[in-house]
């Protein structure tokens, strides 16, 4: 740490309370919109520290909003608190260790992400109340980041109609300021309805919606080859039809799930698959119908803000990670191969030290991208909707993937307490400049305004389809 900062002084006097936050979410994963004791431990805090808690917003249970402040710009923290299936494991054991129960896991740091944002949040409440500074600061506790897309639902409600800026942050192996290039996607779901009959005795009279379900992904093989470059279409099969060989399935759902780069080259791919889907049918003689699960936009960037949250990293550097931290990520890095690693450091866009255990540096705003893989995530949404900056900021070994038992294995680790801590001070100051300096926060809003001119919004959901709520 190169000098100090008030507000960080107020972050740090938060590490006990948020750190014990971070491990109780931990403990109790829970998959997108079933977030009912995540949420209720953010909603107690939010109390806690004194915020104005609305629950339920967007018609969505599990998520909650906490604001401070009556006037003034209004500067939006995100959070999150998601698990993921499949990736229990016991928090601190160095060799796949899962836990009894449902398999579910936080292989995605969520149970951090959201901790750090409420922490920055609660710290830019306090320095505006002992500055006596008119603005607010609101904490928007977001479930179902993974493929539930909660921030666009967030979004076509109205929830950031009045908001000025929004910043967030994820877990990771590196420090720096996240490039602006995942990809919008949608996850629309076509069910086949044919005509059930004897496999062996009257094929004929049947109608296979399998063969439907089987043809449309042909169709969308051959259709790969002439789609823009870096779109992708992935599949599940959702209903293959049933286990009975000897009769012609009736019904079967496959879930498509499109991918670009940008927002209106993912709706030109999807009439493309709608299209085939259409094929697929008239070959078959059934019929489709075709159903939106999620969608989410490409993030869409803002150089002033980005400028601003990297020169606050470069301030914090990396946390103050010690010998134990360093040996306990050895030991995370021992159960990694060479190639698990590169492909992880890849994504850094600079070289790197393969053998290095904790990130010890910020990567530079320029960096060029690296070769890693582009993903998806409905901070997207929030993007267009007003001028948005994330970073990453180092809570596990260097070369962890995400969506990895490993990642799972460090969520309460104290070097991913540092991590955690370290990331809402970044957040803090960002949102304390912006406040405190107007022109930085109208040079964002300007670059924002400019590129939606270019290219308006189009939210990926269609206004009929509501969020998958459970309980």
């Amino acid at each position: 740490m190169q000098n100090t900062d008030p507000i960080w002084d107020i972050v740090d006097s938060r590490r006990a309370a948020y750190t014990g936050l971070a491990d109780r979410v931990f403990d109790m994963p829970e998959i997108a919109y079933d977030e009912y004791r995540s949420v209720e431990e953010h909603r107690q805090q939010l109390e806690a520290e004194g915020f104005k808690v609305t629950m339920g917003i967007a018609g969505i249970p599990t998520a909650v909003m906490g604001e401070a402040g009556e006037k003034g710009p209004v500067i939006a923290i995100l959070g999150e608190f998601d698990a993921l299936p499949g990736l229990s494991q016991e928090a601190g054991a160095t060799s796949h260790t899962p836990l009894p129960g449902d398999g579910m896991g936080h292989g995605c740091g969520h149970n951090l992400l959201g901790s750090a944002a409420l922490m920055a949040a609660a710290s830019v409440k306090e320095w505006l109340e002992a500055e006596g500074i008119e603005a607010r600061v609101r904490y928007y506790g977001c479930p179902a980041e993974e493929g539930g897309a909660a921030k666009t639902y967030m979004v076509r409600a109205g929830l950031f109609d009045d908001v000025d800026a929004a910043i967030t942050w994820h877990p990771s192996p590196f420090i720096g300021v996240d490039r602006p290039t995942s990809l919008a996607n949608t996850r629309i779901d076509f069910t086949f309805t044919g005509k059930a009959a004897h496999a062996a005795a009257s094929p004929h009279l049947g109608r296979s919606a399998l063969d439907a379900v089987e043809l449309m992904n042909v169709g969308i093989n051959y259709m790969r080859e002439h789609m823009p470059d870096g779109c992708r279409v992935h599949y599940a099969y959702l209903d293959a039809g049933g286990i009975a060989p000897n009769v012609v399935p009736a019904k079967a759902t496959v879930r498509q799930l499109v991918r670009a780069p940008q927002l209106p080259e993912m709706f030109d791919l999807l009439d493309r698959v709608r299209k085939i889907a259409d094929g697929a049918a008239l070959m078959t003689g059934t019929t489709v119908e075709a159903k939106v699960f999620s969608g989410v936009s490409n993030l869409l960037g803002n150089r002033p803000l980005e400028e601003l949250l990297q020169a606050n990293l470069d301030r914090l550097g990396a946390p103050d990670f010690d010998a134990e931290d360093r040996a306990f990520a050895e030991e995370i890095r021992a159960t990694l191969s060479a190639e698990d690693i590169a492909s992880t450091l890849n994504g850094v866009g600079l070289p790197t030290d393969p053998d290095l255990a904790l990130c010890d540096f910020v990567v530079p705003l320029d960096t060029p991208a690296g070769r890693g893989g582009a993903g998806s995530t409905d901070v997207g949404d929030v993007s267009w909707a007003v001028p948005t900056a994330q970073c990453w900021m180092a809570t596990c070994a260097m070369g962890t993937a995400f969506h990895s038992w490993q990642l799972t294995a460090q969520g309460k680790s104290p070097m991913a307490h540092k991590g955690m801590v370290q990331a809402a001070k970044a957040m803090a100051a960002t949102a304390r400049d912006l406040i405190r300096e107007p022109q930085l926060l109208a040079a964002a809003k300007a670059v924002h305004e400019q590129k939606l001119a270019q290219t308006p919004y189009r939210c990926p959901l269609p206004d009929d389809v509501m969020p998958p709520v459970k309980g």
